[in-house]
């Protein structure tokens, strides 16, 4: 597991509205049973997001949002499904966390 690789979401049921959870958990800290992780919902789902918080990415050519303020810790055995890595958006990523946390 890596910080910014994408899971399907293991929940089938949610999975109409969010496609996939983005690893935002620092590569570093190890010998937890979970990662922190945010909910990437459907772009067409999401009427308003907020520019920063809320960055658009893509992945398996969907166009999706992230949730930052959603972010939540999951538990290892549910994050089977790897869809991709979102490495190559880390700034956007990082951005968004920043503005949730203060850290601008």
């Amino acid at each position: 597991m890596a910080r910014f690789d994408v899971y399907v979401n293991p929940d089938a049921a949610g999975r109409t509205l969010i496609p996939y959870l983005l690893d935002v958990q620092n590569d570093h800290v190890r010998g937890l049973q979970t990662r922190v992780m945010v909910p990437l919902w459907h772009a067409s789902m999401v009427p308003t997001p907020v520019t920063d918080l809320n960055p658009s990415l893509e992945i398996a050519d969907q166009r999706l949002i992230m949730d930052t303020a959603a972010l939540g810790a999951v538990p290892l055995k549910y994050l089977k499904d790897i869809a991709g890595n979102l490495a190559t958006h880390q700034l956007s990523i990082q951005n968004a966390l920043d503005v949730l946390f203060g850290s601008y």
